[in-house]
């Protein structure tokens, strides 16, 4: 699969949105949750509204 294919997948996209999430774990405590909660509204935004081809 090439990547211009890759970058159009929903599954992509959510993966993505997972692993800037996860980045929260190095800063405070706040700051991690906010960017975890905020992680995971984007990515199940992206799995309601973006179609699985």
């Amino acid at each position: 699969m090439n990547l211009k294919a890759l970058i159009k997948e929903p599954s992509t996209w959510r993966g993505v949105v997972w692993v800037v999430a996860a980045a929260g774990v190095a800063i405070t405590p706040d700051q991690q949750t906010a960017i975890v909660t905020a992680g995971m509204a984007l990515a199940g935004i992206l799995g309601a509204f973006v179609p699985d081809n």
